[in-house]
């Protein structure tokens, strides 16, 4: 009798707990392919910095598991394990068994977004991020009293005396990675349509992002040039918005699908070949839209046609051919490090290209950095969240980067070169870090670099 008490009484708190819904929650078939070998925590950022085991892809899938069956709750100790994963999915690459950790940290984060009561100051924090950033029209207003405090020399106090940082630690992050403002930040230049330089081969869409129309305009611009010179005829839709990839990887479920069906919108009835887009982390969530709208009837269809014309710039760039000729960049041979975007590299399997279209430039060589793979810490909206771990990983990969002696750096991903760009501040290293399309279009016009 008391056996059977005691198990109802087990049985009623289990059923107590609070856990997973029954809206995609983690694939158990997915779950068991993990056969726990542990060849995923080399290669695992945070499980290198945090060194625990349930900061790891195998411990978070011994989590996911365990909610699933009702044995371990969904609470602040197990939520914040599915919070310290980058979302780098280095994993994904190294996994011998084929783990599509991919998937199941993607349901897991939309399930602790939507199970998880978050304190107060958290949520808080997410709703401004999720405000802002998805929302170019929002943060160019934004960056009014953003560009004064630059130009007044405000923010130089406030990194002086390190008051921002003690206090609130998260918002001293989100500010250290705060790049220039300049009026171009404030403008559209582009136009609607751009016709292709000599024979037209291709017509195709140019997406231009958040944090790229913003603060790396520049890097935009380079890219239609570049696809110009080489007999595309470029759209670019005013009406295209975000591209779901913030809100999607932080589980923000309703939004992400709302900025992907307006993403499709924009481009319907363009007549476009292709979809180019020259950031690592919105073209990996891009060419998933079939996955993300995958229960809704209307959009299902047109989510995986439109992700079927999705492509890198650089992805396409080496499949199309380039016909612009190259000249080269600087007047005696130019040392270049690639720094690998892990959305590119593990999320779309994009590594070859971007060093193929490098060494295409006259005079450059190419030098590999120590483990390239290794996620840099910015990771989306990562080192906003968890700015320590982001901290240390920053540190580590720029440190890596220094190393090959390279005279620039260039990578595919706005959130890397923030990073990057302020670990090499904080290194006092006078680098400079392209991305490869401005390198592209410097070599097509023949204009030289200072390095």
């Amino acid at each position: 009798m008391q056996v059977s008490e005691g198990s109802e009484n087990k049985k009623a708190s289990l059923e107590n707990l609070t856990g997973f819904d029954g809206n995609h929650p983690p694939e158990p078939k997915l779950i068991d392919t993990c056969v726990h070998c542990g060849f995923c925590l080399s290669t695992c950022p945070s499980y290198r910095v945090l060194g625990k085991e349930m900061d790891s892809p195998r411990g978070r899938i011994y989590l996911m598991d365990g909610i699933n069956e009702g044995e371990i709750p969904l609470n602040e100790v197990t939520a914040q394990h599915f919070d310290t994963c980058l979302g780098c999915l280095a994993c994904v690459t190294t996994c011998p068994s084929g783990v599509q950790y991919d998937k199941l940290i993607s349901a897991t984060r939309h399930q602790v977004e939507r199970n998880y009561p978050r304190s107060l100051p958290d949520k808080l924090f997410r709703q401004l991020i999720f405000s802002l950033f998805p929302n170019p029209d929002v943060l160019r207003v934004l960056l009014v009293p953003l560009f004064f405090y630059q130009k007044l020399g405000l923010q130089k106090l406030v990194r002086g005396t390190g008051l921002l940082k003690r206090l609130f630690p998260r918002l001293a992050a989100m500010e250290s990675i705060l790049p220039e403002i300049t009026l171009k930040s404030f403008q559209d230049n582009l136009p609607d349509i751009i016709p292709a330089q000599g024979k037209k081969r291709y017509r195709v869409g140019v997406i231009l992002g958040c944090v790229q129309r913003l603060f790396f305009s520049s890097i935009n611009e380079a890219t239609v040039r570049v696809l110009t010179a080489n007999g595309c005829e470029v759209v670019i839709p005013k009406t295209q918005g975000c591209c779901a990839a913030l809100p999607e990887h932080q589980g923000q479920t309703e939004q992400a699908k709302a900025l992907a069906r307006q993403m499709i919108d924009s481009f319907a009835n363009t007549g476009v070949d292709f979809v180019i887009i020259n950031a690592a982390g919105c073209g990996h969530t891009l060419k998933e839209y079939g996955h993300i709208l995958e229960d809704d009837p209307q959009y299902r269809e047109k989510a995986k046609a439109f992700a079927g014309k999705v492509r890198d710039a650089q992805e396409f760039l080496v499949s199309v051919g380039l016909t612009a000729k190259l000249s080269p960049l600087a007047n005696q041979p130019l040392t270049l490090v690639y720094q690998d975007a892990c959305h590119l590299l593990h999320g779309q399997k994009i590594s070859v290209q971007p060093r193929q279209l490098l060494r295409q430039i006259p005079g450059v060589k190419l030098r590999e950095p120590v483990d390239a793979a290794l996620c840099c810490g910015s990771a989306g909206i990562y080192n906003l969240l968890q700015p320590e771990v982001a901290e240390e990983l920053g540190r580590q990969k720029v440190q890596n980067l220094l190393n090959t002696g390279a005279d620039l750096m260039t990578s595919a991903n706005p959130g890397c070169t923030l990073q990057i760009r302020k670990h090499l501040q904080l290194q006092d290293k006078q680098i400079s870090i392209m991305h490869p399309m401005e390198l592209l279009d410097y070599s097509i016009r023949g204009v030289k670099l200072e390095v």
